[in-house]
């Protein structure tokens, strides 16, 4: 944890918190101490730990810097196994997008819409932790969506990509993206089915291509969103 995230009002940490096991056994902080810490997507700065008793630990807060801001990036990533979209969203939001989409595709497994990541509301604290990684407060929107239809709907960037060996033509590393919003729509493990492809394309999303070796769902999230932010000149 490179900064401490809290939610607005959390003012104290049950002694069985992670954060508060990582502030006491790893940290070796105590009374009177202070460390990184932040409100999610707001300030950040300096905070004290007033006491410590056998509930846990009571905090004050000095936060006088904005760490939210997110890069002009939407990941538009179909539904993959739970295990697999754990790291693609600790990993997204460490790079910075500021929204991620998640919808049921064609080839997918309609299963993983109702997994605890999701149903138990998992996928939350996997964001924060991403966010923590990275040193910073912001977090970024996350949807649901039943299918590539309702995604393309909600996605409303300047440029829209979609990722794909089967039909990419133009070289994402090749592309001009400064000053642009960006959408990448990234497939599941099987790919986008043909249907989805036209639907994309007819939606006006550019088929691109990163090399000619087929990456696995997770693995292409962060290679699209780390050479998307270099040709916006972010990174």
């Amino acid at each position: 944890m490179n900064i401490i995230l809290f939610e607005k009002e959390e003012r104290f940490l049950p002694i069985s918190d992670e954060r508060a096991r990582h502030i006491l056994k790893v940290l070796h902080l105590k009374e009177g101490d202070s460390f990184l810490g932040g409100i999610v997507n707001s300030l950040s700065g300096r905070v004290t730990i007033d006491s410590i008793d056998s509930d846990g630990l009571y905090l004050s807060f000095a936060l006088d810097n904005d760490s939210s801001a997110l890069y002009p990036v939407t990941l538009l990533c179909a539904q993959v196994r739970p295990i697999c979209m754990r790291r693609i969203l600790r990993e997204s939001v460490s790079l910075g997008v500021s929204r991620i989409i998640l919808p049921v595709s064609d080839l997918g497994e309609k299963s993983y819409l109702s997994a605890s990541l999701y149903r138990d509301g998992e996928y939350r604290k996997i964001l924060i932790d991403g966010a923590m990684q990275a040193g910073r407060t912001g977090v970024p929107e996350t949807i649901l969506a039943d299918s590539a239809e309702q995604a393309i709907e909600i996605s409303d960037s300047s440029i829209s990509l979609l990722l794909d060996n089967s039909i990419g033509a133009v070289p994402l590393s090749g592309m001009d993206l400064s000053g642009r919003s960006v959408t990448l729509a990234i497939g599941p493990e099987r790919g986008w089915s043909d249907r989805e492809r036209k639907l994309f394309i007819s939606s006006g999303y550019t088929p691109t291509i990163m090399g000619s070796r087929i990456l696995r769902t997770e693995t292409a999230s962060v290679a699209a969103v780390a050479l998307s932010l270099s040709r916006m000149g972010y990174l």
